[in-house]
């Protein structure tokens, strides 16, 4: 009920302040598991892509969040967990232990991802290389991945950025890929991660 509520919110606050346009929304799975990745200019990013999820499974849904931003002191854990129900990812030291951690989770079937594969926040607002990691949770599973690219979150809220600024956003899901057929080493991870980041910049 608490991530209900807090999606409500931040989806009425996306929508009046930013004027929020959401599209494609029928792409995103109503039951678990998935994993929806994106590109990632802003820290509106997570928010956004948490309040698009269906009212039914917001609990089950996981932004994978940088741990030194978003768990840097227990207030702010708190409100990451409590709004957007984030789970902490240590960028100074992912280790492959951590990964299979997520993919365990994620392949027990009750969770789904939200997931930015360039790993941090573009500098220029273009869409960065993805890294492998997404396909280590995924190769040679029917797990969807669904598409996402973001607009506008740059313009509102860039990295050096203190206060959301009024610029409209846009957020458009493509279709779900599986990779059931990609083998689940090092060549297949990164195929897949290639064949993610040309599904992102395909959506117009």
């Amino acid at each position: 009920m608490v991530h209900q509520a807090a999606s409500i919110t931040t989806l009425a606050y996306l929508k009046c302040w930013h004027r929020l346009r959401i599209e494609g929304r029928r792409n995103i799975p109503t039951c678990t598991p998935f994993v929806v990745v994106a590109n990632h200019n802003s820290h509106l990013d997570t928010f956004v892509l948490s309040a698009c999820m269906p009212a039914r499974i917001v609990g089950s849904v996981y932004p994978i969040a940088a741990g030194d931003v978003f768990f840097s002191s227990p207030p702010v854990s708190a409100f990451a967990a409590a709004a957007i129900n984030a789970l902490p990812m240590w960028r100074k030291h992912i280790a492959r232990q951590g990964l299979a951690d997520l993919k365990a989770r994620l392949h027990q079937g009750h969770s789904a991802f939200i997931l930015f594969p360039e790993g941090s926040r573009s500098r220029t607002g273009e869409i960065q290389a993805f890294k492998a990691g997404v396909g280590m949770m995924v190769a040679g599973t029917p797990i969807p991945v669904v598409p996402c690219r973001l607009w506008g979150a740059f313009e509102a809220l860039p990295p050096g950025g203190r206060l959301p600024r009024p610029r409209s956003l846009r957020a458009s899901f493509g279709t779900p890929l599986t990779f059931a057929d990609q083998p689940d080493n090092h060549d297949g991870w990164l195929a897949i991660t290639a064949r993610l980041r040309e599904a992102v910049l395909a959506i117009q």
